[in-house]
């Protein structure tokens, strides 16, 4: 995946044409690795899920919570084995290609190999004894009954089976499950071939930029497990550290940065939480405010490119991605600068610690960390200049990582690490591909259905102010952002605000920019906010402590929400100002 975009630039250059085939070959990988991924992620139990099973107390509650998730889940992976077989039958009978004499149906193979080995991992994980998990695998034989004969669901409610499916997912199940499942009971209710969610699972994952969100995030991994952090910190701390706060805005530059990489806030808060947390309290910042601050910075770069949910946006609304990217910039700043503001005065009221300025300690930790600060320059002006396409700048930016990381300042070794970080990001890939796609079907159902035309209809009806309209966006995406994480909220609910927003003459990038900051601001709303969850997990603090200390993090950001949202000059300026309209 690398590789090939790498190769297109200079054979570009030099024949005025591309490598024949180069790209549907990526778009497959993207696919295969996504999906592999997604298989690991089940044996190792990373699954993306919601952690209210958290809340039941230990011993047979949760074992009872887990092995019933398992069913549920189980049950909607083996379906979704059955759908993906079929659509690799149907697509071997066409004989059509990806490029170079490969078959279609040999890169759509891997669907239906990780759903089945997605079930049989449920099963095995539901619990440590045999017992457990033989009930757990019922629920495999329950979906291979309703696979072989569909006919048994069509023109049944799905409600009851829509109960099971929350109830599921509230114990713990996978969220992949509680979209796939939805989806599936719609189209078997309709008389649908099932066929037709991983037909929309394939469409997504071969779509001609999607391949650049695992090669960011992976460049966001390498950064991550090297000494990057410390040297940034250095250089942050050397710049404005003997300010009041320096510390806090410190922290939350670097959460920024970093999450703007990989992509979302989980790498950011397991991977910097302890090393910014010691120098928060080394220099005297109260625990409470110390624990709040990196809850909420975890998710404060989602606005800065080359940040995933911003290119799963733009793919998803089909709104250029370069434009969102630019549309995001001075929103990001202003989230990030309200943040530095609390922290500013945090430091006045406690007299936390400062260090004291000195131009020779700043050049020295420039100089240490210059590869690192070159690097967001190197990629805004691939991209932007024309040199590079966005998926060949993704490619770019994995090869500057691995040059500087591996062979500039030898933080890592090739024989060492570079396995793991390969593994570690193949995973969070396909935890989140593996959501995407089955959210993919049940969106496309929604269209089918035509409930983007109802939601046009009924809010014209009854909204007529694109300012009330506006309010109302923000109030229902803060409830979605305390539902579903930011990329199955993007699949799912951007095709039915899109025409809304067009309606009433939103203009589309500021459309986006208003979504992601809303589920940035979700991330931290109780009582399912992912970043809550996160930090508990980190630090080994109780939930309700998280939510309480991130309660004041939690206004500030969403004074900046209803900022951002009222003055679309801060998204569309800059568009403006270079001729983007």
């Amino acid at each position: 995946m690398v590789l090939l975009p790498l190769a297109e630039i200079p054979v570009r250059a030099l024949f005025k044409i591309g490598i024949p085939g180069s790209g549907p070959f990526v778009q497959h990988l993207t696919l295969w690795v996504g999906f592999l991924g997604a298989a690991l992620a089940a044996r190792d139990g990373r699954l993306l899920a919601l952690a209210t099973a958290s809340f039941l107390p230990e011993g047979w509650p949760r074992r009872a919570a887990s092995i019933a998730s398992a069913w549920v889940a189980g049950a909607v992976a083996v379906l979704l084995w059955r759908a993906s077989l079929m659509m690799v039958l149907t697509e071997r009978t066409a004989a059509t290609q990806i490029a170079a004499g490969v078959p279609i149906w040999v890169g759509q193979l891997v669907l239906p190999v990780c759903f089945g080995l997605i079930a049989l991992r449920l099963a095995w994980r539901a619990a440590p004894d045999a017992m457990g998990r033989l009930i757990a695998a019922t629920g495999v034989a329950a979906g291979l009954l309703v696979g072989q004969f569909p006919d048994l669901l069509k023109g049944v409610s799905p409600w009851p089976g829509a109960l099971l499916l929350v109830l599921g997912t509230a114990l713990g199940g996978p969220i992949f499950a509680a979209l796939g499942g939805f989806a599936l009971l719609f189209f078997l209710r309709d008389g649908v071939t099932i066929a037709a969610i991983p037909a929309e699972t394939y469409r997504l994952a071969v779509f001609p930029t999607l391949a650049a969100i695992p090669l960011f995030t992976l460049t966001g991994f390498v950064l991550s497990e090297a000494r990057a952090s410390e040297r940034l910190l250095r250089v942050f701390r050397a710049a404005v550290g003997g300010v009041p706060g320096g510390t806090a805005v410190v922290c939350a530059t670097l959460c920024a940065f970093f999450t703007a990489f990989t992509g979302g806030s989980g790498v950011t808060i397991l991977a910097l939480g302890a090393l910014l947390y010691q120098a928060l309290r080394a220099d005297s910042y109260r625990e409470r405010f110390s624990l709040g601050l990196i809850t909420a910075c975890g998710s404060l770069g989602l606005l800065f490119p080359p940040s995933m949910p911003l290119i799963l946006y733009g793919i998803v609304a089909h709104v250029p991605i370069e434009d969102v990217f630019l549309g995001g910039v001075l929103p990001g700043f202003l989230l990030l600068g309200l943040t530095a503001a609390w922290g500013v005065r945090e430091g006045m009221l406690t007299s936390t610690g400062r260090t004291r300025f000195s131009f020779g300690e700043l050049w020295a930790s420039m100089v240490e960390a210059k590869w690192e600060l070159l690097l967001p320059v190197f990629v805004v002006g691939a991209i932007y200049s024309g040199f590079a396409s966005l998926v060949e700048a993704s490619a770019l930016t994995v090869l500057y990582a691995f040059v500087i990381e591996f062979l500039v300042v030898r933080d890592l070794s090739v024989r060492r690490d570079l396995g793991r970080v390969l593994s570690q990001c193949v995973v969070v890939v396909g935890g989140v591909l593996v959501i995407l796609g089955c959210a993919m079907g049940l969106s496309s159902y929604m269209v089918d259905a035509e409930v983007p035309a109802r939601m046009v209809e009924w809010t014209q009806a009854h909204v007529h102010s694109p300012l009330v309209f506006l309010l109302g966006l923000n109030l229902f995406l803060l409830v979605v952002g305390c539902l579903l994480d930011i990329f199955s909220a993007i699949v799912v609910v951007v095709p039915l605000i899109v025409p809304i927003g067009m309606a009433f003459g939103i203009h589309p990038v500021h459309l986006a920019i208003i979504f992601v900051a809303n589920l940035e601001l979700g991330y931290l709303t109780p009582p399912v906010g992912l970043n809550l969850f996160l930090a508990s997990y980190r630090f080994e603090r109780p939930v309700l402590e998280v939510t309480r200390a991130a309660v004041p993090m939690l206004l500030i950001l969403g004074f900046g929400v209803l900022v951002i949202t009222y003055a679309p000059w801060l998204t569309t300026g800059i568009l403006h100002a270079l001729g983007r309209r």
